[in-house]
């Protein structure tokens, strides 16, 4: 995995070490296993989305919602497609709203894209979080946020949650776009490029920080309940210092499942933070369950099977290492996910092996593919979107 590394401070020697690690990944590449395709997926229809993420790092994905499928592209060119066809609905340039009479700029468009109601949501690198009527595209208010929106924003309460690349959770007023109360859960010396996206049940926020702590919240009120900081720092080495959470928490009944980017997957309870179990696996990449089942990817590329009871691993996957994977999404019985050289694979979930892998578009794949009833979605990197069935 290629990773990108927020600097507050620069540092001639750090960024020495970073090109270091960059370089060793990229030699360690492994080669595209053999694999018998037990199927081909049919490709419906593509449309192109301006110029996608180009090399930036982004989990800037689509978004489906009755029978509509709404995707953006960096510099903040925004469409509506007809899931059955692809054909364009609206189509809204926000790269035009940066500031009043200057040139047309990239609208750096970042963290994902959130239908909820009569709006979509978006947020930007610029700080800047977009409402836009979800019948025509147009912008319908905008608020200056405290950093830059690297999260997806969640909504409940009639509130719109951002986390912040500077630490801040603030809550927007759905309605007008006013900032209803902000909350700092702290950010470190140095961090991972991303940030920890909220997940809310039963009126409880649960976030993680760049510092690796867990926080749960109190909805609407803004009020912290408890604080775990599952990830300690042992080190004196600069990048072993760095400690994110940057994935979206699940929660499953009363438990919250969590991974940091310093070695620990935690299952915690989710009234006290308590910890139930924890193993020592790293990742930036959000997790996904089914069933029983945690499956996640880790920093590395090794894909895991994890039994979400005692944390106990039933397979793992280690033939894709550093290939560069997108986060994954279960469809149809199978574990979906992209690489960087642009080929979409399937795993049989009971086991971790590979039913299919498929070359779908040159320019890679990095963002987690969304399934819309039978069909799955799949944006590229440089904008292409396509509309799949097997």
């Amino acid at each position: 995995m290629r990773l990108y590394i927020f600097i507050l401070v620069l540092l001639t020697s750090l960024i020495f070490f970073v090109g270091c690690i960059s370089i060793q990944k990229t030699n360690n590449v492994s080669l595209l296993p053999k694999t018998k395709n037990l199927f081909t997926p049919i490709i419906v229809w593509d449309k192109k989305i301006g110029s996608g993420t180009k090399n930036f790092y982004s989990k800037l994905s689509p978004a489906y919602e009755n029978l509509i499928v709404y995707a953006a592209d960096r510099n903040g060119l925004v469409k509506a497609l007809k899931i059955d066809n692809g054909k364009e609905i609206w189509i809204s340039d926000l790269s035009s709203h940066n500031c009043f009479l200057c040139s047309k700029t990239s609208a750096f468009l970042s963290g994902g894209i959130k239908v909820f109601n009569d709006k979509v949501f978006i947020s930007t690198e610029r700080g800047v979080l977009f409402a836009l009527n979800k019948t025509n595209g147009k912008v319908i208010w905008t608020t200056d946020i405290d950093g830059e929106g690297l999260s997806k924003p969640v909504v409940s309460n009639d509130l719109v949650i951002i986390h912040t690349n500077s630490g801040q959770l603030q809550a927007i007023d759905i309605n007008d776009g006013e900032i209803k109360w902000s909350l700092n859960i702290g950010t470190p010396f140095i961090s991972l490029r991303g940030v920890s996206s909220p997940t809310i049940s039963f009126g409880t926020l649960i976030i993680g920080g760049d510092n690796g702590i867990v926080t749960s919240v109190l909805m609407p009120q803004g009020q912290i309940i408890w604080q775990k900081q599952i990830s300690q720092i042992t080190t004196t080495n600069e990048i072993a210092k760095i400690n994110d959470i940057d994935v979206t928490p699940i929660v499953d009944y009363d438990r919250i499942y969590i991974v940091s980017y310093n070695n620990v997957l935690s299952a915690l309870d989710i009234y006290s933070g308590k910890s139930i179990w924890k193993r020592e696996i790293s990742s930036v990449n959000d997790m996904i369950i089914s069933g029983e089942n945690i499956f996640l990817i880790d920093i590395n590329d090794r894909i895991f099977s994890i039994r979400k009871t005692d944390g106990v691993i039933l397979w793992t996957k280690e033939n894709l290492l550093n290939r560069g994977l997108s986060e994954a999404e279960i469809f149809n019985g199978y574990l979906v996910f992209g690489d960087k050289k642009g080929y979409l694979h399937w795993l049989d979930i009971t086991d971790g092996e590979s039913v299919a892998q498929n070359k779908l578009d040159s320019s890679g794949i990095q963002s987690r593919p969304v399934v819309a009833f039978d069909n799955l979605i799949v944006q590229a990197i440089n904008g292409n979107l396509y509309l799949l069935k097997i």
